[in-house]
């Protein structure tokens, strides 16, 4: 099998970044899925053929946000699910151009829990993002992007085409604990790894069953995570 040239591998990166800007995009990023492969719940079959994942991201309202207090609304529920939506559309954009090259592009929701009993996608756009140097995970268990903080939604498609890679980034969240302030059942922690999943999702459920929001999604602790993001009072 004859290599790519590394110029080829930079060209298409350029290529679809540009791509993902003109289409109103935030966040890009090429990440090496090699090592993680065998986490996706996706056929086996299809995802030999992958080797890259484009990860895409777009900003939340910073006002929406701003109207959470220790409980989602349905503006950031309504606003939730637009963002999705429309990161899918991206996505397919997207996905059409690298098979107009000739590449195989397998877009993955926004949004889409594939196994209901333990709450998994088809991937965690969170790892792929990671590994796509968009940021470094939190102790919110969310990825926290220098500027943007949390706040903002993620997309990926796998592809096979040729690009250049970026890498994990080794940022922390230093001093800041905004979020655990924040957070209304205690679930967040001093170190990422000791987010209290358990804790956080009754706490979703209990959203849910108070007709607050039709997902189990909250909200507070991206709220008071803004990166560089300054709001004026």
């Amino acid at each position: 099998m004859q290599s790519v040239k590394p110029k080829t591998q930079e060209k298409n990166y350029l290529a679809l970044e540009k791509i993902s800007q003109d289409l109103g995009l935030d966040l890009f990023g090429v990440a090496d899925i090699s090592g993680i492969k065998d986490e996706f719940l996706i056929s086996k079959k299809v995802l030999g053929r992958f080797d890259k994942a484009v990860c895409l991201g777009a900003r939340l309202s910073t006002a929406v946000l701003e109207e959470i207090e220790d409980v989602p609304t349905r503006l950031y529920f309504h606003h939730y699910r637009t963002v999705n939506a429309f990161l899918d559309q991206a996505a397919f954009k997207l996905s059409q151009e690298i098979q107009k090259k000739g590449y195989l592009a397998l877009p993955i929701p926004a949004s889409q829990i594939v196994d209901w009993q333990n709450q998994k996608a088809h991937l965690s756009h969170k790892t792929v993002g990671y590994l796509a140097g968009l940021g470094w995970i939190g102790r919110n268990n969310l990825l926290v992007n220098k500027k943007l903080g949390c706040q903002f939604r993620l997309v990926t498609i796998l592809t096979n085409m040729p690009l250049n890679t970026d890498k994990p980034r080794k940022e922390t969240c230093q001093e800041c604990r905004r979020c655990i302030k924040a957070c209304p059942v205690s679930a967040i922690k001093e170190k990422p790894a000791e987010f209290d999943h358990r804790r956080c999702f009754e706490e979703l459920k209990e959203f849910q069953k108070k007709r607050l929001v039709d997902q189990y999604i909250c909200g507070v602790c991206v709220k008071v995570c803004r990166g560089e993001i300054r709001i004026d009072s």
